[in-house]
């Protein structure tokens, strides 16, 4: 019985493979390590420009966006849902990797992964992402498209002979997708998405009140008072911004409104509407049947964007879904796919 045990003990220590579900996000990256979420951070970097080292990564980074000298600089690594440079990703990775803890192992692990892509990717894109996480450590590397991954995270039987819909608005892109019977039927992938949005109301607030505005407090208003509609059940309250006047350079102070929100997103979230019908126009009729009946479920960041589902509903007449905890639903789909890898063989690319 000891000798058993000091086996067991000597085998921790070289413990062989280590599995990590990856969420390499536009906005945020996400790794699930034994069912939870280990890393939550920020997809972006900082690096010295002179010697090209990384100076912090993740929500440290992010705190330097925008405020940085000109010794530094921050970099997103990934630009609509692509890896836009490889090397800042490739350290990206390296750096929310060593954060997963590996105590009690002698030397380092395998590491088996699984990352989402989304469902729009060409080859070369591909290649990049596996390139990009093979670098970083990975000795296993399996894809799953990002709607999969949100099927699974939103608790819906992706294997049913029958039509499950869901909209991912992430960071960089929306993925509208028809699943059934292990497959994604018909999809649709528009760079129209959380950057979009944010880009959108720096816009609308630069020409309306002639203020600039930076990247980090757009993003804060979208959070805050973000609207799909001009008509919310609950009214947010204004967000007070204060910022420079673009003509006199001296300090200006305004009160936003959902509303006025609501309008600055009108055109992009027009592209939505027009994706979300191009997949209804192409749906074979029986899946369309149950899509009416089942509803189509909502995940990604841009989810939580107040009353998107009810304009949704009103343009097409069909119910919809927010899933629980919709920024971490492509995670915990991903997590649920590495879980299960040899079931779910047939998603992975």
């Amino acid at each position: 019985m000891y000798v058993k045990l000091q086996k067991q003990n000597i085998m921790g220590l070289f413990s062989l493979t280590q599995e990590l579900a990856i969420d390499l996000g536009t906005a945020n990256t996400l790794i699930i390590h034994n069912g939870k979420v280990v890393v939550d951070e920020p997809s972006i970097v900082a690096l010295d420009v002179h010697t090209g080292k990384l100076v912090a990564i993740g929500t440290q980074a992010r705190q330097m966006h925008e405020k940085t000298n000109p010794n530094m600089k921050t970099i997103r690594p990934l630009k609509d849902g692509v890896i836009a440079d490889f090397n800042a990703t490739e350290l990206m990775l390296r750096g929310m990797i060593k954060k997963v803890k590996s105590s009690g192992n002698l030397f380092a692990p395998t590491l088996r992964m699984v990352v989402c892509i989304p469902s729009g990717s060409t080859n070369v894109e591909i290649r990049a992402v596996r390139d990009s996480v093979e670098h970083a450590g990975g000795r296993e590397v399996f894809m799953i498209y990002e709607p999969m991954a949100a099927a699974l995270g939103a608790g819906l039987d992706v294997e049913a002979p029958e039509g499950n819909m869901v909209i991912d608005i992430g960071g960089g892109t929306t993925e509208i997708a028809c699943i059934s019977l292990g497959g994604i039927v018909c999809s649709e992938s528009i760079n129209v998405a959380g950057d979009v949005f944010t880009s959108d109301i720096q816009s609308y607030i630069r020409q309306q009140h002639n203020i600039r505005v930076g990247e980090r407090t757009a993003e804060a208003i979208k959070c805050s008072i973000g609207a799909a509609t001009m008509e919310l059940d609950e009214d947010p309250g204004d967000y007070v911004l204060t910022g420079p006047d673009m003509l006199t350079a001296l300090p200006r102070t305004v009160s936003l409104s959902y509303g006025e929100i609501a309008y600055a997103l009108e055109k992009s979230l027009a592209k939505l509407d027009a994706a979300l019908m191009t997949v209804l126009e192409t749906m074979p009729p029986e899946l369309y049947a149950d899509i009416v009946k089942n509803g189509i479920h909502l995940a990604g960041g841009g989810a939580l964007i107040k009353g998107l589902d009810k304009r949704l509903h009103t343009k097409t007449g069909i119910p919809f879904h927010i899933a629980e905890d919709p920024l971490r639903a492509i995670a915990r789909g991903t997590g649920i796919a590495l879980k299960n890898i040899n079931r779910f063989s047939f998603l992975m690319k």
